[in-house]
């Protein structure tokens, strides 16, 4: 969530980074139609970019506007307050002065009860547009860094570095569900017959093999990276979620237990950031590297038709987080690192991959900067997203209250700043060795890295 104070003592800087981060993205769907209308070609990026911040600019200007007349509203409430509570307070030394020379004061005392109600109602009012203030503030998405490209949409990230070159297969690759049927490790029908589409069922080496990921991904990050492994619930409340910013935007993206206030994990960010939240954290302890490995459930509302086979969009898959807590002067220095932590996996896995910084169109509603890992898929011929690493600056600190404080006697609280990224999706990095490693005969050669983790097999091959 962001200050208050900070949008009021810098409204324009703070409409300019609205206009920036693309509000009209998100809230208006039909930017294309708009571009279609102009006959403006999609691909001539300065002009799609152009369109984007202007229907951007009148969407921000609508959406702050509320929150310019509640916080117009507040102050005048606290002034009225303030000044009736100084004529409060100089009647009562009026009526003192009276009582002291036996004079009457009834008159004072009666207009005085009239002003104490309005008080009242005044505070009141105080309290009850601060909660609305406090709601409207909590759709509001963070300030983009400095460092964050201007964009309209994904096609203007910018690539960072690649690592490894593609292989040259010389034959016709099979995608990694032709591979796992054939193999008979990897089971779509039976998912959906337990319990419905984008679901899976891995058996057999392939159930072996995606233990063995996370078993190496956490072996990776507690022994070689400095991170304290984690094992959090799989079900949070709703303050949890409210604290890194899916609610109340993205309460469709989350599936809900019926008759609780329990919601099952998107991401095991949101337990593990929790896990001081309204605490006050030691700044020698700073700053604080943790990494869990959790099943993830997100419904993929609004992703219909998209990414329908295989494993890259489930409604169940496993995850293994990466996340930071650290003083506000280090936050980005730690993103760097906590990337090179993810691209880590990926290089030991020896599998190519590239790393591109979103746009200020594409980040997501916390962050103020991302990076995406991006690990290459034969069958698809391209790159595709295995890990999102943020730095989200004070933001999810802000609304969980995660705060630190120095041992002098006159140190200041003040806000920690958090950072998450996937270290890794491992499903997805399941699927990217199935695929990179295959061969013509249609084994997969297991990593050598993962090895250890499977009984010293060196392939994948169809069970006798």
């Amino acid at each position: 969530m962001l200050d208050i104070k900070w949008i009021r003592s810098n409204p324009e800087e703070f409409k300019k980074a609205m206009i920036k981060r693309g509000e009209a993205s998100v809230d208006h769907p039909e930017n294309r139609k708009l571009l279609e209308e102009a006959k403006i070609d999609f691909n001539d990026r300065q002009k799609v970019l152009q369109v984007f911040l202007d229907n951007s600019s009148k969407v921000v200007i609508e959406k702050i506007q509320p929150l310019e007349e509640l916080d117009e509203k507040r102050r005048q409430a606290i002034y009225d307050a303030e000044s009736l509570k100084a004529e409060r307070n100089a009647v009562t030394k009026e009526v003192g002065r009276r009582k002291a020379n036996n004079e009457p004061a009834d008159d004072l005392l009666k207009g005085m009860k009239e002003v104490s109600e309005k008080i009242k109602l005044l505070e009141k009012n105080v309290e009850e547009i601060d909660s609305a203030m406090n709601d409207l503030l909590m759709t509001i998405p963070n300030v983009p860094s400095d460092s964050t490209p201007v964009g309209a949409d994904e096609n203007d990230n910018v690539e960072v570095r690649k690592y490894a070159e593609p292989k040259n297969f010389g034959f016709a690759v099979k995608d990694h569900v032709d591979l796992g049927a054939d193999l008979g490790i990897l089971d779509f029908e039976r998912a959906t017959k337990l319990t419905g589409s984008r679901f899976s069922i891995m058996m057999g080496q392939g159930a072996r093999l995606e233990r063995a990921l996370i078993n190496f991904m956490l072996d990776t990050h507690t022994q070689k990276h400095g991170y304290k492994e984690i094992l959090p619930p799989f079900m949070v409340n709703s303050n949890s979620l409210r604290g890194t910013g899916q609610l109340p935007k993205f309460e469709q993206d989350l599936f809900k237990l019926q008759g609780h206030d329990y919601y099952l994990i998107p991401t095991a960010e949101v337990p593990v950031t929790n896990l001081y939240a309204g605490e006050i954290l030691k700044e020698s302890d700073l700053t604080i590297s943790l990494t869990a490995y959790t099943p993830c459930f997100r419904s993929e509302a609004g992703s219909y038709g998209k990414d329908t086979r295989g494993l890259i969009r489930q409604h169940q898959f496993d995850k293994v987080e990466l996340v930071k807590f650290c003083k506000p002067e280090d936050s980005y220095d730690e993103l760097e690192k906590l990337l090179a932590d993810a691209e880590q996996i990926l290089k030991l896995l020896e599998l190519p991959f590239r790393t591109v910084v979103l746009s200020s169109g594409d980040i997501g509603f916390s962050a103020a900067k991302t990076y995406d890992i991006e690990v290459w898929l034969p069958s698809q011929n391209c790159y595709r997203e295995i890990s999102s690493c943020s730095n989200f600056e004070d933001f999810q600190a802000r609304r969980a209250a995660i705060r630190y404080k120095g041992t002098e006697k006159k140190a200041k609280t003040q806000l920690v700043h958090t950072l998450n990224g996937s270290g890794l999706a491992v499903g997805r990095t399941w699927l990217a060795i199935m695929e990179n490693y295959q061969d013509e005969n249609g084994r997969v050669a297991i990593p050598e890295v993962l090895r250890p983790y499977m009984g010293g097999a060196t392939h994948l091959e169809p069970e006798n």
